[in-house]
């Protein structure tokens, strides 16, 4: 009886944190006050004079998703058919995030696709960047 009344005590101090415990809901972005993009935005811009002559390099934003951690936006850039760029427009801001976004643009440049692994711990991250990169590369007629 000695024990259960410390023990009791302590399991409940424990749990208060994760009562307590509320996500945050402010997303932040990457970029300054963007609107939230409904359909891939294609823009294009002429190749710098590298690559094949004639090539364009074009780049095209993907759809805004939202996911529990923020919204996701990537913009990809093409030079013909292959992806040379992805950058983030939006990304939630978690430590997990943002150590995930560089594997998964590696990944992506290497795949030359959506067909990616999903990065662990930041599964919805990962979740939203696959939808967001689709769409732009759906926009490219890939």
């Amino acid at each position: 009886m000695k024990r259960a009344i410390p023990v009791l005590v302590l399991s409940v101090a424990g749990l208060i944190p994760v009562w307590r415990y509320a996500p945050s809901t402010e997303p932040t972005t990457t970029t300054s006050t963007t609107e939230a993009v409904a359909a891939p935005t294609p823009t294009v811009s002429s190749s710098g004079g590298t690559g094949s002559a004639g090539a364009t390099e074009r780049t095209v934003a993907g759809s805004t998703v939202n996911t529990e951690k923020g919204p996701v936006q990537v913009q990809v850039t093409f030079e013909g058919e292959r992806i040379t760029a992805v950058t983030m427009l939006q990304q939630p801001n978690h430590p997990q995030t943002t150590a995930a976004v560089p594997q998964l643009v590696e990944e992506t440049l290497q795949a030359q696709s959506a067909d990616i692994d999903t990065v662990s711990g930041a599964t919805v991250t990962s979740d939203g960047y696959r939808e967001s990169l689709q769409a732009a590369l759906d926009a490219q007629g890939l």
